[in-house]
């Protein structure tokens, strides 16, 4: 699959979220087999542009190419400038976000609350496609709740501002994350538009990918939050979609060094204070469902140092052994939804 000059490995993608898909987190993704990755979402406010929160999600520093931000916002001007100083900072591709349905983000009228308003809509894609001189992708979800759904109407206001890739989130913003995708309409939105369409929503697996990228004819499917902890989910996938076969769980050994390059990575770019505070939702994803793993997550909270969170995370993985060579996870995939 290709996103402009840019030829992708293979069609399973990282879905940006925020608080989660920091650099650390997209690098390590994109080692265990994703094609793509989008930074978190970073805020169009020129203000904010050298905050620290900023300035961290708009880091890419060594990151696998290509390297792509999100941005969010409702002015057009301003996310035009916002995307010219990303792409000026080492951007290869825009995304904009209007899937977003977190109320703080939408009572900025940013985020998929944009999805009210077309008009608004059609100038901000126009503004940032001829802004930068690098593709500009668009992230939305089926419309604002089931009694306005506009998902077609903004595919071919999309593709008519010069958008080079849509990504659709099967739900509205009223949905939130309950309730089943609708993959009816990422389908439709498929026939409608020459561009390519990835399908994100409730895809949990190999085989839940593969059903859904041929309900939808997708070109490329998205996984949100079924790859927290566990990151090796995309080289699952992507082995399943090229060969019908389902690889066995990592090795307990295999996760136990991901687990340090993770966390040392992790520290490395928040510093010891904050990485020690941050790095503790992953591991707690990494070791859910595993023997003692929850005791172990209370426990793990407590610590103060970053070396004593490494050390504590390096035993629980190697306490692990004593189940088998390989991880002993019963991951509920199905309660899961990106």
């Amino acid at each position: 699959m290709q996103i402009g000059p840019y030829l992708l490995r293979n069609n399973v993608f990282v879905a940006p979220m925020a608080g989660v898909t920091d650099r650390p987190f997209r690098q390590l993704c994109k080692q265990l087999g994703a094609g793509y990755a989008v930074s978190e979402m970073a805020a169009s406010d020129p203000r904010l542009w050298a905050s620290e929160k900023t300035a961290r999600r708009i880091n890419h520093d060594g990151e696998m190419e290509p390297k792509a931000v999100q941005i969010a916002g409702a002015d057009p001007a301003i996310l035009a400038s916002c995307a010219a100083f990303n792409v000026e900072r080492g951007a290869q591709i825009i995304d904009i976000n209007m899937g977003c349905p977190v109320k703080k983000v939408c009572n900025s009228w940013c985020g998929s609350a944009l999805l009210q308003d077309e008009p608004l809509v059609a100038e901000i894609l126009k503004a940032v496609v001829s802004a930068v001189d690098v593709p500009v992708t668009l992230k939305f979800r089926t419309g604002w709740n089931r009694q306005n759904k506009n998902a077609l109407a903004i595919a071919r206001m999309a593709e008519d501002a010069g958008i080079a890739m849509l990504t659709l989130h099967g739900r509205t913003r009223a949905d939130g994350y309950s309730g089943d995708a609708e993959y009816e309409t990422i389908a439709a939105v498929k026939a409608t538009v020459s561009i390519p369409v990835v399908a994100n929503g409730d895809i949990t697996s190999p085989e839940k990918a593969k059903f859904v990228l041929e309900r939808t004819g997708a070109d490329a499917v998205m996984i949100g939050r079924a790859a927290q902890g566990r990151p090796w989910i995309f080289r699952e996938i992507d082995h399943y979609l090229r060969t019908g076969e389902t690889l066995p769980a990592p090795f307990v050994s295999e996760v136990r060094a991901l687990m340090q390059e993770h966390l040392r990575a992790h520290y490395a770019f928040y510093g010891d204070y904050m990485g020690l505070r941050t790095a503790r939702k992953h591991i707690g994803w990494y070791v859910r469902d595993l023997p003692g793993g929850e005791d172990f997550r209370q426990r793990m909270n407590r610590l103060e140092s970053c070396e004593e969170q490494l050390a504590a995370v390096d035993a629980f993985f190697a306490s692990q052994a004593a189940y088998g060579d390989r991880l002993q996870y019963g991951l509920a995939a199905h309660k899961l939804a990106a």
